[in-house]
């Protein structure tokens, strides 16, 4: 091509997308995700790539946009909609990254439980020596029913791995899926009425902001356990703390919050928690497979017209140019 297709990078994202874009486009970079910072010599640009945000008044501000490249399976930070009515392109990182965080859930639930991390630093700070074994943790994964919310493809790679550990499995989603064992709620409270281990990883959206509230806590009981990796804006957050203190439910591990980087202080002091900084898939093998599939999505947009992995709401099939 005579002059090298100009791809959009806003803030900060894993610098092998960087590198491998400058391969075969011509990489731009602004600050944030900011419309304002978008100047005329930007106008032809035809990909974003990001990790974060995407408004709407982004897309407006570059006419020649075709594809934005989310990394990240979730993308609930792309205005999603608004690209849909534009006819832009809108991919994710689906599958790349499944096996890890469902990794990472069943090492959460099993932290949590376990009190595994508060263990190893009674080892570290020399207690066990200067004060004998560490406490017996009060509750454990031995005769657990865990219920999932959501049953995608995490979510069913985190109830394959825990049928390895012989407990009971139940889930809920928006209609039950065919072909499973599990037991199915139509209701969120009726799953957490129903275990006394719920694992949460429905996507971040507006029919999903804060479903995990006070009423769920107080279903999931005193034995009660939840675990968050999917996003933080699903659970109540000051629900949550107050249902931990009051001893409503037993425990939390959490790998995502509602403000993130910012973690409530009282969620911190809680000893009946294990909290990660959202660290589900974040591995080097992972992040580079992710980046690789950024990568990729815009490079086969512009070879074949399609997206590798479009999200359902973009189902598009590139112009002819």
């Amino acid at each position: 091509m005579s002059a090298r297709i100009r791809v959009l990078v806003p803030g900060k994202i894993n610098q092998r997308v960087v590198d491998r874009l400058a391969e075969r486009f011509e990489v731009v970079r602004i600050e944030s995700a900011d419309a304002a910072l978008v100047t005329q010599h930007m106008q032809d640009v035809k990909a974003i790539a990001v990790s974060g945000r995407v408004p709407g008044a982004l897309m407006d501000a570059l006419p020649q946009l075709e594809i934005i490249a989310n990394f990240g399976v979730g993308y609930d930070g792309v205005e999603v909609g608004h690209a849909a009515a534009k006819g832009i392109a809108v991919s994710n990182t689906p599958d790349v990254l499944t096996e890890e965080v469902a990794d990472t859930a069943v090492g959460l639930v099993l932290n949590t439980l376990r009190q595994l991390p508060q263990a190893e630093q009674w080892l570290r700070q020399g207690r066990w020596a200067q004060d004998g074994a560490f406490p017996l943790s009060p509750l454990s994964l031995r005769g657990r029913s865990i219920g999932l919310y959501g049953l995608g493809r995490i979510g069913l790679a985190i109830a394959k791995r825990l049928e390895a550990f012989g407990v009971s499995i139940a889930y809920h989603t928006r209609s039950p899926r065919e072909g499973l064992t599990y037991a199915y709620h139509p209701t969120l409270v009726g799953l957490a009425a129903a275990v006394d281990t719920l694992v949460v990883i429905v996507p971040g959206t507006e029919a999903t902001r804060r479903t995990v509230n006070a009423e769920v806590l107080s279903a999931l009981g005193g034995n009660g356990v939840l675990i968050n990796v999917g996003r933080g804006s699903t659970v109540d957050e000051a629900a949550l703390i107050d249902a931990l203190q009051a001893g409503v439910i037993a425990g939390a591990g959490l790998d995502v919050f509602e403000n993130e980087p910012q973690v409530p202080d009282a969620l911190l002091a809680l000893p009946n928690v294990s909290l990660l900084p959202h660290v589900a898939s974040a591995s080097v093998v992972t992040r580079n497979a992710m980046a690789d599939l950024v990568v990729d999505n815009i490079e086969t947009w512009f070879a074949t017209g399609k997206a590798l992995t479009p999200v359902p709401e973009t189902p598009f099939t590139r112009r002819a140019v």
